[in-house]
């Protein structure tokens, strides 16, 4: 079935706005469900959902990118055989990494909730364990059309995905709740939402799928089985354990603040995991700008390949260049405006559990200025995947995960400091990470991007938002609610940065236009 082709910007725009729909889906998701779990419930939450996500990880982080780029190669030379094999091949490599990570969560729950300090998390792990396969296969089929330049398959699948996750995650913990169930149960049932919804996206792409397969055959012949098998496995391995290495560090860095506040503090297991809870409602929004960096990685990868294969460097330049400056111009308002803000922000979402959000506050105000070198580090991680250099993410990630389990042991176990020393473990680990990258982008890529006197104008643009943030609300909240006052001085400060971006021209008309819809809302933009 004949498609049309989506370049660089566009394919990032689509998948853009289908994070922004499914972040507004996951808050009215998160958010509610802080309010009924609270810290306890929330803690059990993030120890099964951070043992999916390592096995998610090793069965698609590598394996998705490396088959985006396999697919974007063959679609640049026309060849739908090799094309269609590639996508075979992986399949299979999917269906058996999903069944043996299924396995793993559904048998080994109690194990691996014990490993972890947290043996209450056991029934939370167990119902998360068939959505590591849904997620294994929709990454199949997601990974195919994105290497064929087709974003939408993807973004609809995502907004499907949430939705179902919050009807049902929400439902069941809302009953439980009524019902006067534990926090453990209560949790369970929260995190059964995600199941469903990665199950209901699978039938959904599934579906689609079928559909659009049907179509001519190619002239070409295809590479054997085993020589694309080793391709994918070349590529993929090194970006998987790039990525399970910062994985595998979350869980390890979990695990240590968990057993450190019992070994070295003396806390039980229920008083460790009610201080964790209070970081997990930090870290529900300091994870949100970097949600917004993963399509610009996922777009980004097959567009380079492409440009390299049709030896055209000054264009896989471009497209890097522009992938960096997005980044930092989506990044650096949010993860800035969140620890400017920190506090009220916490009371406006979470008022159901006001000691938890002005516990967490100290959290989100460090892992705010966290969250911006995190979406650095994924964008400059995927420009190093996409030019080829696959290891050095992985190198950077594990000198970045031993700078985060240092920090923490010299801080978490000072009782001055106890778990707020976890924070600025996470924000020295990225920086350096991110840092790291940008210098191995210097010296490693032929035709460098280069953003310039933007960076600059970008700097002076943020700090100019923060300042109008920060006198708003200290202003405001001597005339309106609190509750008032924090939306109304972001909704201020929002406006400021927007007008700054363009009038002092951060963002340009020739990037407003490779937009869907660009022509337009560059006319709307720049009138003159």
């Amino acid at each position: 079935m004949p498609q049309r082709k989506q370049n660089f910007i566009e394919g990032a725009a689509v998948l853009t706005l289908a994070v922004a729909v499914t972040k507004v889906i996951g808050a009215v998701y998160k958010i509610p469900l802080g309010n009924l779990l609270d810290k306890d419930g929330m803690a059990h939450f993030y120890v099964a959902y951070n043992i999916y996500s390592l096995l998610l990880i090793v069965s698609t982080a590598g394996l998705p990118l490396a088959m985006s780029r396999l697919v974007s190669q063959a679609e640049a030379m026309g060849r739908v055989n090799q094309r269609r094999r590639i996508f075979r091949v992986t399949t299979g490599l999917f269906l058996l990494l999903g069944l043996a990570c299924c396995g793993v969560m559904l048998f080994f729950a109690e194990p691996l909730a014990q490993l972890l300090n947290d043996s209450q998390a056991a029934p939370a792990i167990r119902v998360l364990a068939p959505a590591v396969f849904c997620v294994c296969m929709l990454s199949a089929i997601r990974g195919y059309t994105q290497g064929r330049g087709d974003m939408r398959p993807t973004a609809v699948s995502q907004i499907i995905e949430s939705a179902c996750k919050l009807v049902v995650g929400l439902t069941a913990a809302w009953l439980l709740v009524r019902q006067g169930a534990a926090p453990n149960e209560c949790a369970a049932g929260a995190i059964s939402g995600v199941t469903v919804g990665a199950a209901v996206g699978l039938l959904v792409l599934t579906v689609w799928l079928l559909r659009a397969r049907r179509g001519k055959r190619g002239t070409d012949t295809p590479e054997s089985r085993r020589d694309i098998l080793q391709q994918v496995l070349r590529i993929g391995i090194p970006v998987t354990l790039g990525s399970v290495g910062m994985s595998l560090i979350t869980l390890l860095d979990q695990a240590l603040v968990l057993g450190t506040l019992q070994s070295s503090l003396g806390l039980s297991e229920s008083a460790a995991a009610s201080l964790y809870g209070e970081y997990t409602f930090g870290m529900t929004l300091f994870a949100l700008p970097a949600s917004f960096m993963y399509p610009l990685s996922i777009s980004l990868v097959p567009s380079i390949s492409a440009a390299m294969v049709r030896n055209d460097p000054r264009q896989a330049g471009k497209n890097a260049a522009a992938a960096l400056k997005l980044a930092m111009v989506a990044a650096l308002p949010v993860g800035v405006g969140l620890s400017v803000l920190a506090g009220s922000i916490l009371r406006l979402l979470y008022p159901a559990v006001p000691e938890t959000a002005a516990a967490a506050a100290y959290h989100l105000r460090v892992l705010g200025i966290a969250s911006v070198f995190v979406c650095l580090m994924i964008v400059t991680s995927g420009i190093l995947q996409a030019y080829g250099r696959e290891r050095i993410p992985v190198l950077t990630l594990l000198v970045g995960g031993g700078v985060k389990i240092a920090a923490n042991y010299l801080l978490v176990t000072d009782p001055a400091i106890s778990i707020r020393g976890a924070p600025i473990g996470t924000l020295l680990c990225y920086a350096v990470i991110a840092l790291l990258n940008l210098v191995a982008i210097a010296v490693t890529v032929p035709n460098r991007p280069k953003i310039g006197s933007s960076a600059l104008k970008l700097a002076l643009t943020t700090a100019a938002m923060a300042a109008t943030a920060y006198c708003a609300h200290g202003l405001l909240g001597k005339f309106v609610g609190g509750s008032l006052a924090t939306a109304l001085s972001i909704l201020l400060a929002a406006a400021v940065y927007g007008i700054l971006l363009f009038s002092l021209e951060v963002v340009r008309r020739e990037e407003i236009r490779q937009l869907p819809k660009g022509e337009k809302l560059a006319k709307f933009l720049f009138k003159s």
